[in-house]
């Protein structure tokens, strides 16, 4: 990957966990009213910790290629000549 991209993918994680944190944060403080305040915020914070953890498990480097396992279903059979 280049600089570039990952300086913004680091931008993009950081701003994730910031607005993950002050969603907590205004949810201890006493900001949430009713029911419908609290349903908002915990879905925010719900997209924001799935989309902070797709990043995270995009830039791992995967251990096997899909195309180069063998699927566990298939039954292989010899060809006898």
């Amino acid at each position: 990957m280049m600089e570039d991209e990952l300086l913004y993918i680091s931008k993009i994680q950081k701003y994730l966990k910031e607005a993950y944190q002050n969603i907590g944060d205004s949810m201890i403080a006493g900001s949430v009213d009713n029911m419908e305040k609290y349903k908002y915020m915990m879905g925010q914070a719900h997209a924001y910790l799935k989309i902070s953890q797709e990043i995270s498990n995009l830039l791992k480097p995967k251990e096997q290629n899909d195309t180069e396992r063998e699927p566990d279903n298939v039954v292989r059979f010899r060809d006898e000549d």
